[in-house]
């Protein structure tokens, strides 16, 4: 079953055309990943599945138009954990996270068992147990990225929006937060919606990358198809070595220019 699916998406912001007629559909369980270099439109095509911003086109959450659906409704169905969340100082961790518990509840509906549950579950999947009653404003930028997605996965919804889910951690927690974010795939059937701006990881953990420039897709399919040093030196005005490693996926590695090599010899 398709999960996700954007029909002419369109974002227009400014008077520029930031994302231009996008064309995907994301199936139930997948992980599919927006790559491109900055500026494509990547964060922007989040945030319109997100209803966060106007566009043109349609998006469908399984099946239904995200338009015709409440922000509740949707809330049920997609979470979004964004790249620049903004976090309130002056809240726990714990209260934080069970804030993703909201579009489950009844008007002046007070939290149940079951949301405890749904929150215990989320900080100790992200090892943020022992932050529980640490306010947010003393942790790290790494440790506060958690606690978003924490709330995130607290929501409980079948499709997860990730807008560069690695952007502040290091690379020990973003391994972590990959593969739990994989797990989660795996035994829940999460299907997930990702921006990513490191091409190994895109090609390591996605099903499927599409490559945006200037706002439309110029490419798409699984990495082998995807990550290829003749679309990287296009489209991003890079020069790189596309590595097959085994048991790794693939890995994209910069090559350093040669020029000046020898000038100072004698």
């Amino acid at each position: 079953m398709t999960a996700l699916a954007l029909d002419g998406l369109s974002v227009t912001l400014g008077g520029q055309r930031i994302v231009d007629r996008l064309a995907a559909a994301v199936d139930e369980g997948e992980w599919v990943a927006l790559i491109g270099p900055n500026g494509a439109g990547k964060t922007t095509a989040l945030r319109a599945v997100a209803k966060l911003i106007a566009y043109d086109g349609r998006v469908r959450v399984f099946g239904d138009d995200a338009a015709e659906l409440s922000r509740r409704d949707l809330a049920r169905l997609v979470a979004l954990v964004p790249q620049v969340p903004l976090i309130p100082g002056d809240i726990t961790v714990w209260e934080y996270v069970r804030l993703g518990r909201t579009p489950h509840l009844g008007f002046f509906e007070g939290e149940g068992r079951s949301d405890n549950e749904a929150v215990e579950v989320a900080l100790q999947q992200l090892d943020l147990v022992p932050f529980a009653r640490r306010r947010l404003d003393t942790l790290s930028g790494g440790e506060r990225q958690s606690a978003t997605l924490a709330r995130a996965l607290a929501q409980d919804a079948p499709i997860l929006l990730l807008d560069e889910p690695t952007a502040a951690l290091d690379v020990g927690r973003q391994q972590q937060v990959l593969e739990l974010v994989d797990v989660l795939r795996r035994e829940r059937g999460l299907t997930v919606f990702s921006t990513m701006h490191d091409l190994t990881l895109a090609g390591q953990y996605a099903d499927r990358l599409l490559l945006l420039d200037g706002g439309r897709l110029v490419a798409a399919g699984a990495a082998r198809e995807v990550l290829t040093q003749a679309l990287i030196s296009e489209h991003y005005g890079a020069d790189v070595a596309v590595v097959d490693a085994p048991g790794s996926g693939f890995v994209v590695v910069p090559v350093r220019s040669r020029i000046g090599d020898g000038a100072d010899s004698c």
